[in-house]
């Protein structure tokens, strides 16, 4: 296929960008743009300019107007009003085809991929000229493995886990070798060795003359790979900065207009094991997936214990595992496969582990954690309906509605009250209010997967200093997170599942990023499969 990067060296080839690089004219330059929509205003008087060859961060809160800002540069939001100039000339970019004829390619944070239809069928949608999908499919393996994205091009859609979709987008994205690169979260599901690998392709393409809009929660993402930032708050543009010259503390100041408080863990000593987890071994329904073998770990009241992994390695298996969507079945596992507070719970359904004083917060916010059709209120009854919501069978609505403004007022959920759609809450306020949503329950054992994936500074403080509460109130937690970051910063021991297998456990200050980085590709030389080691003996 001629108009995919040619692997690795794809960037050290002449681009698309390069004849632009020694001109004045900005790549784009936005003007005045404006977009309403019914009860908020997403871009207020947006003023932008990106040159060619410049790595553009744009920061802001969950709900700043990030999002929509890039949505009506790719063509997918008509803006209300403004003027988008490129590379000198005014345009009107009437939808996503408009603007990868231009040379603009997104990244999307939310998937824009069809579940029925394998990974190189949705990677030839866009494709613009015919195609043969048997090459196709052979370019695509190449360049994934090339780029750190491995993905198999057979697979479909619909069972790949949401680290695998988010590489999908990745890979279809670097097909179009775009001018200005707009990626929003991409680094979201990577090790550490992959991140700087990415990193190391977008300044490629940036010396060439791509231009990158790059939009990231991780702040040291942003000093290490941005030239320039824009700073949104609430839809307008608050200030340009250069990031290498600010601090993680300065840039977090700007993002949400205050200084985020430091994290504060409360000495307390682990209890007894809530959650234990024996010698698991799950075979994956899906073809492609990956089966758990002979997993074992335990989470000791009052302990916060880490999974770390790339997705696709078998956390999609695990959390139904331990979550009661899939049940154990009688002759390949037993019942104490999973213990929950001393109770045999391999065999019990989700009900049943919840009723022993389990919480369970998915990585799948919409759809799985919350349906985004309906209100807070009738989402709040899916999982807290034992919170006396229901009395002789009878729905009680007061009771459904009290417990959401509950929340909502005490996870500081902006929105617009107990019967906001799901779908209308942006991503971090989601994410609080299905947190909040758990923690109100008062689990004893709580499994939380990628408690701040996309979401802001802000939020992600509030969402780990809850979990840190929560530890020292006596709950046992088990987070899943692919951000190593938070890993290190909340949990007390840690492991890493790779290829179905988890890793030796680690006290968190007996290990690094490096380490943990080599374990999520497998790395465990001969412990591998190793037994929990209890980090406290």
């Amino acid at each position: 296929m001629s108009d995919f990067p040619s692997g690795g060296n794809a960037a050290a080839q002449p681009g698309p960008g390069s004849s632009n690089t020694g001109t004045m004219a900005p790549r784009l330059m936005l003007t005045g743009i404006t977009k309403q929509y019914p009860s908020v205003r997403a871009n207020d008087d947006v003023t932008l300019v990106v040159a060619p060859g410049e790595i553009h961060a744009v920061l802001g809160e969950n709900g700043a107007g990030k999002s929509t800002l890039m949505k009506i540069i790719y063509g997918a939001v008509r803006p209300d009003a403004g003027e988008i100039c490129w590379e000198g000339e005014t345009v009107e970019i009437a939808n996503p085809a408009a603007a990868r004829k231009l040379g603009v390619g997104m990244v999307f944070q939310h998937f824009s991929l069809f579940e029925t239809l394998t990974v190189g069928e949705n990677i030839a949608l866009a494709l613009d000229e015919p195609f043969d999908l048997k090459t196709l499919s052979k370019r695509i393996r190449e360049v994934s493995a090339d780029y750190g994205l491995d993905i198999d091009p057979q697979r479909h859609v619909h069972s790949l886990t949401v680290g695998e979709r988010q590489r999908v987008e990745i890979v279809r994205c670097l097909r179009q070798k775009p001018r200005l690169l707009i990626m929003d979260e991409p680094t979201s599901v990577l090790t550490p060795q992959a991140v700087r690998k990415l990193f190391a392709t977008l300044r490629r393409l940036a010396a060439e003359g791509c231009s990158i809009l790059y939009i990231s929660h991780k702040l040291d993402e942003i000093q290490a790979l941005c030239d320039t930032a824009t700073v949104m708050r609430g839809g307008r543009v608050t200030g340009h900065v250069k990031p290498k010259h600010e601090t993680h503390a300065s840039l977090a100041q700007l993002m949400v207009g205050h200084s985020l408080p430091d994290y504060t863990r409360r000495e307390h000593q682990p209890g007894a094991v809530l959650l234990d987890v024996k010698r698991l071994s799950v075979a994956s329904d899906d073809p492609f997936g990956t089966s758990l073998h002979e997993v074992s770990f335990s989470v000791h009241a009052g302990e916060i214990f880490g999974i770390a992994g790339v997705s696709g390695n078998g956390q999609a298996e695990l959390l139904a595992a331990l979550s009661g969507e899939k049940r154990a079945e009688k002759r390949s596992v037993p019942a104490d496969a999973i213990t929950i507070c001393g109770k045999p719970a391999a065999r019990l359904g989700a009900g049943g582990r919840r009723a022993l004083g389990f919480g369970f917060v998915p990585e799948e916010r919409l759809g799985r954690g919350a349906v985004p059709a309906m209100s807070l209120a009738d989402n709040a009854l899916l999982t807290a309906h034992r919170q006396q919501m229901v009395s002789s069978g009878w729905i009680r609505a007061g009771a459904i509605r009290a417990f959401a403004k509950r929340c909502i007022d005490a996870f500081d959920v902006r929105c617009g009250g107990p019967d906001a759609l799901a779908q209308s809450l942006s991503g971090g306020n989601l994410q609080k209010y299905i947190m909040g949503r758990e923690i109100l329950q008062a689990p004893k054992v709580l499994v939380v997967a990628q408690p701040t994936w996309g979401v802001d500074v802000g939020a992600a403080a509030f969402i780990r200093q809850q979990l840190l509460d929560l530890s020292a109130r006596g709950v046992a937690i088990l987070v899943i997170s692919e951000e190593l970051e938070e890993l290190f910063d909340i949990c007390d021991r840690l492991a890493v599942l790779a290829g179905g297998r988890l890793s030796p456990v680690r006290a968190t200050g007996a290990t690094h990023a490096e380490e943990i980085g080599r374990w999520m590709a497998g790395l465990f030389g001969d412990r591998e499969g190793a037994p929990d080691q209890p980090a406290h003996a």
